[in-house]
């Protein structure tokens, strides 16, 4: 068996004014914990995380993979939503990843993953580590009201990572958010392309944070934090269990969330 990651983060998004703090100190941390693992790991930071590089290092490291391997893609940066245009998502949109040239060439939407893991081999394992936010609706988009992680005039700004449609869509896109709906359910039970560790819950953010004065996404922090203390054998319900015990907090009220089938949770985290 042999085990492969990709690690992407982008603090930086030209044109959206929107930049975040944290999400290349992600990459680094999970690149360094995936090695320690046994992983050869490839990373797209910042201006080489396009959209067109991701969709290739995805597929590359998913396809490359044989039955018994193990794949692990790893994304810190900004999530946001898209009109849905294929009628598989009850509230009429589709979720996203947003790349490094958004504002120029568009997200990466969550039916373009589901395509991309869905190219691997018979028995290859693909785990997704996402800390970014998918909201629900623009309206949920709102300042922070929670208590900053350090005191004093010079405090570092927390932000939350979820880029706003209207920075990136046309009018005529903007206009079909919320109007149209879908079908059928999305997501019907068995459609699981991979096993996702997500950051926070659909309607929540992932916060971007600080932690003794350095950058970090909050639910990455804690889940490699997390990660370190696991027994060789847990499982990743185990995991997902001890970084719960953690988050949401005061601070970053997040929930962490885990996708997948009973099958995959029980999988022996990252071996």
């Amino acid at each position: 068996m042999k085990k492969y990651a990709l690690c992407i983060g982008i603090n930086n998004y030209p044109g959206t004014e929107n930049d975040l703090a944290g999400c290349v100190n992600d990459a680094n941390d999970w690149s360094a914990a995936l090695t320690s693992r046994g992983f050869t790991v490839k990373q797209l930071l910042e201006k080489k995380a396009t959209g067109k590089a991701m969709r290739e290092a995805i597929g590359a490291v998913v396809t490359g993979a044989k039955s018994g391997d193990l794949v692990v893609v790893q994304y810190s940066g900004h999530g946001s939503f898209v009109p849905d245009l294929d009628g598989d998502e009850p509230d009429g949109t589709d979720e996203c990843l947003c790349p490094y040239d958004i504002s120029k060439n568009g997200p990466l939407t969550d039916d373009e993953l589901f395509d991309l893991y869905s190219a691997r081999a018979t028995g290859v394992r693909v785990v997704m580590i996402s800390d970014s936010c998918h909201s629900g609706t623009v309206a949920r988009f709102a300042p922070i009201s929670t208590p900053a992680s350090t005191a004093g005039d010079a405090a570092p700004r927390r932000l939350v990572r979820f880029l706003p449609p209207a920075t990136f869509l046309s009018r005529t896109e903007l206009a079909k958010l919320g109007i149209s709906r879908a079908m059928r359910r999305s997501n019907p039970p068995g459609r699981y392309a991979a096993l996702l560790l997500a950051g926070c819950q659909d309607t929540e953010y992932s916060y971007d944070a600080y932690f003794q004065g350095r950058p970090n996404g909050a639910f990455s922090f804690v889940a490699l934090r997390a990660l370190a203390k696991l027994a060789a054998s847990a499982t990743y319900s185990a995991w997902y269990k001890a970084i719960r015990a953690a988050l949401p907090s005061q601070q970053y009220p997040q929930t962490p969330n885990l996708f997948g089938t009973r099958s995959m949770k029980v999988w022996k985290v990252l071996g």
